[in-house]
């Protein structure tokens, strides 16, 4: 029986992801506002009484997607901003994770630079949720950095969200300028950097 369940729980979550996959690819075209659950459902080949098993509604598979494009960059964006290494080394190694996510993912990040201001209210707030949870773990790390000293929360925390916007926009010039030339890529790695150094030595003088 248990043998039974688990083939079951596997083919249910295969649907699952298929539908996620599926919705992602028709996202590419149009936003979340304007995909149908049967546009999805006739994608994977399943009756679109099939999508209830899974989801509420399109809404309800919009966060599902912004839990899978953001769920996992936590660990990564820590490490942008990880004390190790001096400051140039940290904005070249922060740089090179955001162009290397946007050249993996280049679907996900489109998904959430569309959807961050859509029309869907549930997945905003999902990537609001998102991004605010990447704001503390950001500011949590930056207060282990000595530069840190005598900031308070509130500072730490605006200065946490600098970073994340930051991150944000250089993701999304790293996504237009996936299918451009290389000088044109080597271009978005030249203005990431300035910015992040721009942020860098604002906060070395802020206590100035």
């Amino acid at each position: 029986m248990s043998h039974t369940l688990g083939i079951r729980q596997a083919q249910k979550q295969k649907t699952r992801q298929a539908l996620l996959d599926a919705a992602l690819r028709l996202l590419e075209e149009q936003s979340l506002s304007s995909l149908g659950l049967r546009e999805v459902t006739r994608a994977v080949g399943v009756a679109p009484t099939a999508f209830y098993r899974h989801f509420r509604s399109t809404a309800d598979l919009g966060v599902a997607l912004v839990e899978e494009a953001l769920g996992s960059l936590h660990p990564m964006i820590r490490t942008t901003v990880s004390a190790n290494g001096d400051p140039d080394e940290r904005i070249a190694r922060a740089v090179e994770l955001i162009s290397g996510h946007v050249a993996r993912h280049p679907a996900h990040v489109r998904f959430i630079a569309r959807e961050r201001h859509g029309g869907v209210q549930p997945v905003r707030q999902a990537i609001q949720d998102q991004l605010a949870r990447f704001g503390e773990e950001v500011k949590h790390e930056l207060a282990k950095d000595p530069v840190s000293t005598g900031w308070s929360d509130d500072d730490l925390l605006m200065l946490a969200n600098l970073y994340v916007d930051q991150m944000l926009m250089t993701a999304s010039l790293f996504l237009d300028a996936l299918e451009g030339t290389e000088e044109e890529r080597e271009r978005v790695v030249q203005i990431a950097t300035r910015r992040m150094r721009l942020i860098s030595i604002g906060r070395h003088h802020w206590l100035d």
